[in-house]
């Protein structure tokens, strides 16, 4: 090794260290396996280091490393986030959020035993699926339902189930790629069937369909496009029409609906959006969608259709292997629960009651913000700001919102990048992160997916996160 450099010889053992006032104080508050595990993690670290040429640290800098490591593997690494981003159904920072309601409904269920796979009423095993049924059946107007984990699991088990090995018969404008890189293309192949394309990216006529029906063809296959719009020169048949001719030749339709949408509500931005209950109307066999998303719920895939599919499903080995857990069903039917009634639906289920916010009242939720920081002494200006409901859902649909943009005094427009860059990234290492907004050199805070109750919290730790910069 470099004369220059340190060497292996630099580096105290772990029983120097385990000597050190420090780490004697460390063992104090944690384990002994714990303490070493951080040492021999610490020493390996500062061991790479030296053989790129690093000289030595100090001891003072290896107990501080050492205590850091503790820290990192003692705390939660999944944690709160305050989304003050105007999307709603965030991918990134956990989709839906589920809402002290929901919590509390299945808060006794969970912290005990429950009659998951008991029949109660029989005295002898049941279905975990038994408790969804009935009430998914009559939101969505299903013959039976089925849940799995998610809803390319979903996807990937329909496929399995009714098309292994034949071939199952999709447009070229609905090979979607969902989030992770995921492709349509790749969970069929997974699968087993034979993905047929037909028509065009922009185009496609029942008559692709019809001509590329064979005897080995298993479905056809329709994939809501819910995170792209293709604009302009377009076509794609009806769904009425696909079912028609699905039954022309005795082939199921499949309709991947992904966003989730159960039932019409009276929000005005959903009105466009397909449902479930009115996809299965129009006599579609089986529909697949998420249970993270416009449902609002955990996350889950939920299959509903026709029994005579549905029964095939649950009898597939993978079924097993792609089940839900009593938390997964437990918080699954308390959301479903806020669908029977409207108004109770609005006020349980965050989502819903997001979407339902009138302009008039987030702007008032942005004064609130804005006063807040002004009796902070921070400079700030409400302005209108459109927001999203996200998670691969109406991708084109804006919702009128507002957010709050931290003003300041900056000679340059480099500046003011700089601080607002600052800033955006301290609040995400903050101990409560704040996930806002950098755009084009400001850092903007939309209030539409900040809880009314946490609107002081979000200026005191935007006041924690400035006020450095401003002293």
């Amino acid at each position: 090794m470099d004369r220059n450099t340190g060497s292996f010889k630099d580096l105290p053992g772990v029983d120097t260290l385990l000597g050190t006032e420090e780490i004697k104080l460390l063992l104090e508050s944690h384990s002994r396996d714990l303490v070493v595990f951080a040492i021999q993690s610490t020493l390996e670290d500062f061991r790479s280091t030296l053989r790129e040429g690093v000289a030595a640290p100090d001891m003072a800098c290896i107990i501080r490393d050492i205590s850091t490591k503790i820290i990192e593997l003692t705390r939660h690494s999944l944690r709160k986030v305050i989304n003050a981003t105007g999307v709603i159904i965030h991918t990134n920072i956990g989709r839906s959020p589920l809402g002290e309601a929901i919590l509390d409904d299945v808060r006794e269920v969970l912290t005990g035993y429950s009659n998951l796979e008991f029949d109660l009423a029989n005295a002898k095993r049941g279905s975990r699926y038994s408790h969804l049924t009935r009430l998914l059946r009559y939101l969505t107007g299903a013959e039976d339902v089925l849940v799995v984990n998610n809803n390319a699991a979903a996807v990937l088990l329909i496929l399995h189930t009714l098309a292994r090995r034949k071939e199952v018969i999709i447009s070229r404008g609905e090979l979607i790629e969902i989030g992770g890189s995921f492709r349509m293309p790749d969970v069929m192949k997974t699968s087993g069937c034979r993905m047929v394309e037909v028509g065009t990216t922009n185009k496609t006529r029942l008559e692709d369909y019809e001509n590329a029906i064979t005897p080995g063809t298993a479905l056809l296959m329709k994939v809501h496009r819910s995170n792209y719009v293709i604009k302009g020169f377009t076509h794609q048949p009806t769904l009425e029409e696909l079912v028609e001719l699905g039954k022309k030749h005795s082939l199921p339709v499949v309709y991947d609906l992904g966003s989730g949408l159960i039932r019409k509500t009276g929000i005005g931005i959903l009105k466009d959006e397909p449902d479930v209950r009115q996809t299965l109307g129009r006599g579609v066999g089986l529909v697949s969608f998420s249970g993270d998303k416009l449902l609002g719920g955990p996350q889950a895939g939920i299959i509903a259709g026709k029994t005579e599919f549905v029964s095939r499903l649950k009898k597939d080995p993978l079924t097993r292997a792609l089940r839900v857990g009593k938390t997964t069903l437990a918080l699954l039917e308390a959301a479903c629960l806020s669908y029977l009634d409207d108004e109770h639906l609005m006020q349980t289920n965050p989502v819903f009651a997001m979407l339902h916010k009138t302009p008039e009242e987030i702007r008032q939720k942005a004064d609130m913000l804005h006063q807040e920081l002004k009796v902070l002494h921070i400079d700030s200006e409400v302005v209108p700001n459109g927001a999203q409901t996200g998670g691969g859902s109406l991708p084109e649909a804006e919702i009128p919102s507002y957010a709050v943009m931290i003003r300041g005094f900056f000679k340059t427009s480099r500046e003011r990048a700089a601080f607002a860059e600052q800033v955006y990234r301290k609040l995400l290492l903050h101990d409560t992160p704040v996930m806002g907004i950098l755009r084009r050199g400001q850092v903007l805070f939309d209030v539409l997916t900040i809880p009314d109750h946490e609107i002081p919290l979000v200026a005191r730790i935007i006041h924690q996160v400035i006020h450095p910069f401003s002293s």
